[in-house]
């Protein structure tokens, strides 16, 4: 198999001796091509110096024409993957949002969101193309009463900046003061490191953060907290986001108390309350997510009940946390009036009635 190179008389005799022909050989050869020399292929052709060298080059330009074939098969592998990723992404991105759109009320929350989703998008894009981009602090402040749904537009962000690449995990560990707090010097810096690790990924949701600083106690343990949260926040802003959440004039107080917090947290998202016709609206929600309904009379009595509730009670109340305990209520009524009936039908069993609202 090895390729041979001799004068072109030689080749020549040597494959016609191995087909029996070397008399028509010694005598039919012409004598100038003992000073040539010659080529004998693996399959037997005998080339000249020039031919093969002319097969070698179209030789390697056919390797290098299959060459680039494969890579560009490849690369555009590559390409309709990427593609397809991406289209998948986009896709999960506008679930996510449209998760928070279904939520009632909270237009300007919705509104917020959605900018800094394609604040975010706008930002990848100019880092894919080598663009300078400015620094973004992706920590959050959620100020509004119980009930508004800061917490859930909290978990909703976390899977929103996985699916963007801002959080590794996506997830939501959620605490307030106690679980920030310890009783003694030293442990409330290490109980706070513990639970940024456990966050680490995704989002550190803190209720009530306002609770962690008492001006009224100067030696108190959650100034220890709050210093420890500014640290870890600097040195794992690639991979963590913090949001703090409480009551608005309690919320700015809260980051007056420590420079570090004031730099660190430059977005501000208000959630007002509920009106009394979105509070019915998620009355509605709650019972479609259990399998039930409410009638047109039952939502009309709810109405009136959350027009009587006087500006006390209304401090209390919690927004949709209030509308939770009122559903609870409702179904438990319910349940009351369906044991008296014989034979409850199908639709009997799903409908909350008029006679089933009365919060007592």
């Amino acid at each position: 198999t090895d390729i041979k190179k001799l004068s072109l008389n030689e080749l020549k005799k040597n494959v016609k001796k191995s087909n029996g022909s070397k008399n028509e050989i010694m005598t039919n050869e012409p004598e100038s091509d003992n000073a040539k020399r010659g080529i004998l292929t693996n399959n037997g052709d005998i080339l000249t110096d020039i031919e093969a060298e002319k097969l070698k080059i179209m030789k390697q330009q056919e390797e290098q024409r299959l060459a680039r074939e494969e890579f560009m098969k490849v690369k555009q592998r590559i390409l309709e993957r990427e593609r397809i990723q991406k289209e998948e992404q986009e896709k999960r991105i506008k679930a996510l949002v449209d998760e928070l759109n279904d939520m009632v009320g909270l237009s300007e929350v919705k509104e917020e969101i959605r900018s800094l989703v394609n604040l975010i998008k706008i930002r990848k894009l100019r880092e894919e193309m080598n663009m300078p981009v400015m620094d973004m602090s992706y920590h959050m402040v959620f100020t509004g009463g119980p009930g508004t749904g800061k917490t859930t537009v909290a978990r909703l962000v976390g899977k929103i900046y996985k699916e963007l690449g801002i959080l590794s995990d996506g997830k939501m560990i959620e605490t307030d003061r106690s679980g920030l707090v310890a009783g003694y010097v030293g442990q409330t810096a290490m109980k706070v490191h513990d639970v940024v690790k456990e966050a680490m990924g995704g989002i550190l949701f803190i209720d009530e953060a306002y609770s962690l600083v008492n001006p009224d106690m100067p030696n108190d343990f959650g100034t220890e907290a709050v210093d420890a949260l500014v640290k870890l926040m600097e040195d794992n802003r690639d991979d963590l986001v913090i949001i703090v959440a409480g009551y608005t004039d309690e919320m700015e107080n809260f980051l007056k108390s420590n420079t570090g917090l004031i730099s660190r947290f430059n977005k501000f998202i208000n959630f007002p309350d509920y009106t009394k016709e979105e509070l019915v609206s998620i009355l509605a929600v709650m019972a479609e997510k259990a399998g039930l309904k409410i009638d047109d009379a039952a939502k009309q009595k709810v109405l009136e009940l959350l027009r009587k509730k006087r500006k006390e009670q209304w401090k209390d109340f919690g927004n949709a946390r209030g509308m939770r305990n009122m559903f609870e209520k409702f179904v438990v009524n319910q349940a009351n009036r369906l044991v008296k009936l014989e034979n409850p039908t199908r639709d009997d069993l799903m409908t909350i009635k008029e006679e089933d609202v009365f919060d007592r």
